[in-house]
């Protein structure tokens, strides 16, 4: 609720669900090698605590098997949850079922809508400079 009293929407996605014609290199990455759409998410949803490369792989792997979606549907639990972000159009396994290439492609969007590139992988906080050593040898 905001200071008058009156709740505030909720936060909406920022691309739709069937928009993946929005960003055509996007989209062809992800219908061509979703492992590594999916890689580039996981790694920025993680803020980089896993890395893309293992991600993908993983995903990859999972992709023998067709147990893949289930991996992913995870990781857009986390971004929803990161964003405050509505289940829709569905549950997010089911969205992740039913179009892959549809929800990598949206969850891509919305990470670079929120300025976060998950091309460019995780960008973290700037690191803290070197500690000042005092001089160990005088003249």
């Amino acid at each position: 609720m905001n200071i008058f009293g009156r709740s505030s929407p909720p936060p909406k996605w920022s691309a739709q669900f069937c928009g993946c014609g929005e960003n055509p290199t996007t989209c062809l990455i992800t219908c061509c090698l979703p492992c590594i759409t999916f890689g580039q998410i996981a790694e920025v949803v993680d803020e980089g605590r896993s890395s893309c490369a293992v991600q993908g792989c993983v995903y990859g792997l999972l992709m023998t098997i067709t147990c893949h979606w289930l991996y992913s549907c995870l990781y857009r639990e986390r971004l929803r949850a990161k964003f405050g972000l509505p289940a829709e159009p569905c549950c997010d396994c089911c969205v992740h079922f039913c179009c892959e290439a549809c929800a990598l492609c949206q969850e891509h969007a919305e990470l670079k809508a929120r300025g976060l590139d998950p091309s460019k992988g995780w960008i973290g906080p700037p690191h803290a400079p070197p500690p000042h050593m005092p001089p160990t040898m005088f003249r």
